[in-house]
């Protein structure tokens, strides 16, 4: 999936406009600092995405029975 086609409902949304911002003119020690807070992002993003699908699991398990 493109990211245009993911966001393209909401332009304003601060993940487009950071995915649009323009690197060059970070040095490399900015680029680091955004890269681990970035990263920092994701990894909270999967432990959401961890927590979201066993609730998930949990609630179908609950009315299967």
């Amino acid at each position: 999936m493109d990211l245009d086609d993911l966001f393209a409902k909401n332009p304003a949304d601060p993940l487009v406009q950071l995915t649009r911002q323009d690197l060059d003119p970070l040095s490399v020690e900015e680029l680091d600092a955004r890269q681990a807070v970035l990263e920092a992002e994701i990894a909270r993003i999967q432990e959401k995405r961890t927590s979201a699908v066993k609730v998930r699991a949990s609630a179908d398990a609950l009315f299967r029975k």
